[in-house]
């Protein structure tokens, strides 16, 4: 007995053209259904964590996403643009694979244009990776401009980390003894507690870092001396992770994240 794919799938991948075709002309509360773009990077994420964490979060986290909003998963962009010093460790450590900002840029613009064109002009562009984010800014005007010049009217985007959504009280949850700072949670606790939750096979608790944050000048220097940084991969200690950390804080940004999200478009929330 062969398989048959639902039209009710999140995945737009999993789904044929006609699936597709369906559920833009069906519509939600008055419009297409909402696509998102999971934007991640194939990047160090210290000796415990894979290569592609910054690609599977926001993947994971949207499809839970879509399903309380009756929306689509595009497949994710899993390359990014480069990781840098501060906030990933730098594009030199083993594994770390990127696009210029410019491919990257038109990457993404294309994949906008050809959504619009097939009807799905409610799109977010739901990030994974820091560095990604004036790209995507850029890309989302670029996509504007061209389908305003082809005619192609009512596109409307939503840009957003994932991590926008974590508040106070799960800062607090998270960093009992006070955040240092995001950019250095690179592969530490948020990350690695979400990651236990989410995918624990993919995480080598035996590996987990216990070191001081790293150090940094206030200034940048060109070209990057790697030898300048000495730190795990990890920007800062992951021991304080845990997948009950993990847990908490999937299941509170999922609800919040679909409720911004449905906002941003005029709807409203499962």
């Amino acid at each position: 007995m062969s398989a048959t794919t639902s039209t009710t799938s999140t995945r737009m991948d999993h789904m044929t053209w006609e699936d597709l075709d369906a559920r833009v002309k069906t519509g939600v509360q008055g419009g297409p259904p909402i696509v998102i773009l999971p934007t991640g990077a194939l990047e160090q994420h210290g000796p415990h964590l894979p290569l592609g964490t910054d690609a599977m979060m926001p993947t994971m986290l949207a499809e839970r996403v879509a399903a309380k909003i009756d929306g689509l998963v595009a497949p994710t962009l899993s390359y990014g643009y480069k990781s840098q010093p501060k906030s990933g460790g730098g594009n030199h450590m083993p594994g770390c694979a990127a696009l210029d900002g410019n491919t990257y840029t038109l990457m993404v613009r294309d994949l906008i244009c050809d959504f619009a064109r097939h009807g799905l002009t409610r799109i977010v562009l739901f990030d994974g990776h820091m560095e990604n984010q004036m790209f995507l800014t850029e890309a989302s005007d670029l996509a504007l401009r061209m389908l305003k010049a082809e005619g192609i009217e009512g596109t409307r985007i939503v840009k957003l980390g994932y991590w926008i959504m974590i508040d106070e009280p799960l800062e607090e949850m998270l960093f009992p003894e006070g955040l240092i700072s995001w950019e250095l949670e690179h592969a530490a606790v948020m990350e690695t507690s979400a990651m236990m939750y989410l995918a624990p096979d993919l995480v080598r608790a035996d590996k987990i870092p216990d070191h001081p944050p790293a150090e940094f000048p206030p200034y940048d220097v060109y070209p990057f001396d790697p030898h300048s940084v000495c730190h795990s991969g990890a920007l800062s200690s992951a021991a304080g992770a845990s997948p009950e950390k993990g847990k908490a804080l999937v299941e509170a940004l999922v609800p919040s994240l679909a409720r911004q999200i449905a906002g941003a478009f005029g709807m409203e929330c499962a």
